[in-house]
């Protein structure tokens, strides 16, 4: 597999993936940008704040405060301050939003077995280890700078 295969497999996915979410969006009048943002507040819970998203999903940090804003104003985020710092806001999927991320969870699990149809579940799991070597490794050359050789 070389660099350009890498890139256009990438690609492909998002290009795949976006597809399958044009017609959730557009029941729910979503951009995609907005949709993925309550997506992946609802999907990880551990992730909260407008700063995440943007380090985490790699979203402008610009397109992230105007989506949320946007999100805030229909009312189905919040913006809480947190107990213990009360100048650091996190962001709330309101009652509003469940049915959008409800249907998102669907449509993500479509998506998965679209993608995977006809690979045997052996092979889905040796694609499941590669797939996190392959993060583990990433995440070595970001923290250290260098392969491991």
């Amino acid at each position: 597999m070389n660099f350009s295969e890498i890139l256009e497999f990438s690609d492909n996915t998002r290009k795949a993936y976006e597809k399958m979410c044009e017609p959730l969006c557009r029941k729910f009048q979503l951009p995609q940008t907005a949709f993925d943002i309550l997506m992946f507040l609802a999907n990880n819970p551990q992730y909260h704040t407008a700063s995440d998203i943007v380090q985490i999903r790699k979203i402008k940090a610009n397109l992230v405060s105007f989506h949320v804003e946007k999100l805030v104003q229909e009312g189905m985020l919040e913006r809480r301050s947190l107990p213990e710092d009360r100048r650091k806001i996190i962001l709330v999927c309101t009652p509003k939003s469940q049915p959008i991320t409800k249907q998102g969870r669907e449509m993500q699990q479509t998506f998965i077995h679209a993608v995977t149809a006809g690979i045997p579940r052996e092979d889905l799991q040796m694609i499941r280890e590669t797939i996190n070597r392959i993060g583990s490794n990433a995440a070595e050359i970001i923290r250290t700078g260098r392969t491991q050789e």
